[in-house]
């Protein structure tokens, strides 16, 4: 388990596996899809990961269990789950694309490690105050807003 893992398990804790995959499973019923063993798999592989995967360590994870999926099936997957609601794709300026479960009505930021590339996910409501000020201020109304902040962790600092 990565060290941003730990860090959010808190907030993970809440998620409900089960509520995703029946959001997921009428998202693709109304696209017409046909239910998928391969794509249940990469599903389950995914809600379980916890953190920001990208495709390809997706893709591992699941061909511990699975070699047969390829990397089109775990692709076409997250795609569903992000449009349904339930995964949110993520660019941490490294040129890779990850993918986070998404909590209904809940709302994180991250701090991403330049040197390693930990991810940490927190929650600061005095933060979100501020925001919503600075917004109201300028007579701003926020639709969505993502912050995040680059250096360096404790980790890196020390070596």
């Amino acid at each position: 388990m990565r060290a941003q893992d730990r860090r959010s398990a808190t907030r993970m804790n809440q998620y409900d596996p089960a509520e995703a995959k029946a959001r997921l499973a009428t998202h693709a019923a109304r696209a017409g899809l046909k239910h998928s063993h391969a794509r249940d798999v990469v599903v389950d592989a995914f809600l379980a990961s916890g953190g920001h995967v990208s495709v390809d360590e997706l893709t591992a994870i699941v061909h511990r269990d699975a070699p047969a999926i390829g990397h089109s099936t775990v692709y076409r997957a997250l795609k569903l789950l992000v449009d349904c609601g339930v995964a949110a794709v993520r660019e941490f300026g490294d040129g890779r694309s990850r993918f986070e479960r998404v909590l209904e009505g809940a709302h994180h930021d991250h701090l991403i490690c330049t040197d390693c590339g930990a991810i940490v996910e927190f929650e600061e409501p005095s933060i979100e105050t501020l925001q919503r000020e600075v917004a109201r201020r300028y007579g701003f109304e926020v639709i969505h807003h993502k912050m995040e902040l680059y250096g360096r962790c404790a980790t890196c600092q020390r070596h």
